[in-house]
């Protein structure tokens, strides 16, 4: 049944059907040459084009809005999408920085598609419109928290994460909170898609911990690196970050949640600092977000990443642990069963164009009463200015349809394979 949300958006759309302006309508033709199955497949158009095509008077985002207050053709607001049915497909843009909010750009427009296994290709439809495009109901949700000591927190339709913010690193947190920060990855897992982040942060810390019926964070981080958290691996030891220093959100949905998290330099062993801006892509439908870290190097030449997933093996925390790694694939993952609160999976893969270095394990260095677990890591060599890119995140069996080790090793390989034959995208004017 729909929301009432979703009637309003759905009534909207259909009287705005009717309004095309007059400056034409682009055909977008999406190619799946591989025919792998592509559930929540994320499109993605140059919003340049988009104008180049539709609107070249405004090509130049500086030309937006001249002395004269004309307004633009196509606009983050007035583009409607609609599939090969003519139906209304949801669509967002992605953003760029505004410079002051002077002049707007955009990236990309984005929207999603369901690809079966075999279907090797789809075609839409971009058309402006002379008024604005409702807003559709959101499945993706982040912010910056600093009514929880300056967190920063994300979640999609299946599942929630958080990351500690400079909050932690003050006498204000008190003496329980303060060793506990750190650029691990926190998991919250959920039983329904809709958001929860605020809900739980209107909870005591500690009932974040009890499922009372929404679902729960059981997925300790403490200090260790978490559901991809990275350090510098020297063969023995992980030296990491303290908490991130800086924040920009870039998107909001409804498809695509960006933002960006930048880590002053810290001491990465033998003489070398490092320091990182990590840029999260979460999409509505996926267990896994894309993450961009750029690092900027002193004293080395080159030096190795590991991206870890930390475990719990702990008395009483999980009753099994199923790792598994994939050279491959480029993939490293999680399987764990709790007493009271079923099974989660956690995982890192590495983008194709990463430079795999391997696996290893980091050790606990500290008491396990201050957070700290042994962490699985799958590495990455990184030179200075160099972005590493990969993929990270979780799945809850309470939620989603992944409910066993099997099937998120099926997933992984089969995001993994996705990634190696990527769809085509192109665009014209309609004849």
């Amino acid at each position: 049944m729909k929301t009432p949300q979703a009637l309003l958006v759905a009534a909207a759309l259909f009287a705005l059907a009717a309004s095309a302006h007059a400056a034409g309508k682009l055909v977008v033709t999406v190619a799946n040459d591989s025919g792998l199955a592509r559930p929540a497949e994320t499109v993605s158009v140059p919003f340049t084009e988009i104008r180049r095509l539709l609107d070249p008077e405004h090509a130049n985002p500086a030309q937006y809005w001249n002395s004269t207050r004309n307004i633009p053709v196509v606009r983050f607001d007035n583009l409607l999408v609609k599939d090969a049915s003519g139906q209304a497909v949801p669509s967002q843009v992605t953003n760029l920085d505004t410079k002051g909010g002077r002049n707007y750009e955009y990236n990309d427009l984005i929207f999603q598609h369901d690809f079966a296994a075999g279907e090797k290709s789809a075609t839409f439809t971009i058309e402006p419109v002379k008024t604005q495009v409702p807003p559709y109901p959101s499945k993706v949700y982040a912010r910056f928290v600093p009514d929880r000591l300056d967190d920063f927190a994300w979640e999609n339709d299946l599942i929630a994460h958080r990351i500690y913010g400079l909050g932690l690193e003050q006498p204000s947190a008190g003496p329980d909170l303060m060793p506990v920060g750190g650029s691990g990855v926190d998991v919250w897992s959920k039983r329904f898609p809709y958001f929860v982040i605020d809900r739980w942060y209107n909870k005591d810390h500690n009932a974040l911990h009890t499922d009372t019926g929404e679902g729960l964070d059981m997925y300790e981080t403490g200090q260790a690196r978490g559901d991809g958290g990275i350090g510098v691996w020297d063969g023995k030891t992980m030296h990491v970050s303290r908490d991130f220093r800086g924040w920009k959100v870039m998107a909001n949905g409804p498809i695509r949640a960006e933002f960006e998290l930048t880590y002053e330099a810290w001491d990465a062993g033998n003489g070398a600092k490092i320091s990182e801006v990590k840029h999260f892509a979460m999409d509505a439908g996926h267990y896994l977000d894309r993450v961009e870290s750029t690092f900027t190097i002193t004293g080395a030449t080159e030096l190795t990443i590991g991206i870890g997933l930390t475990m719990h093996s702990n008395k009483g925390e999980t009753t099994n642990i199923a790792p598994a790694n994939d050279e491959k694939n480029a993939w490293q993952s999680l399987w764990e069963t709790y007493p009271t609160n079923g099974q989660l999976g956690v995982a890192v893969l590495l983008a194709p164009d990463a430079k795999f270095a391997g696996f290893a394990q980091a050790q606990a260095n500290e008491p396990v009463s201050r957070g700290l677990r042994p962490d699985k890591l799958i590495l990455a060599k990184v030179k200075s200015g160099e972005t590493l890119h990969y993929y990270s995140g979780a799945a809850w069996d309470q939620l989603g349809n992944v409910k066993s080790a099997e099937q998120w090793s099926a997933y992984l390989t089969a995001l993994a394979e996705r990634l190696r034959a990527p769809v085509k995208v192109s665009v014209a004017l309609a004849p």
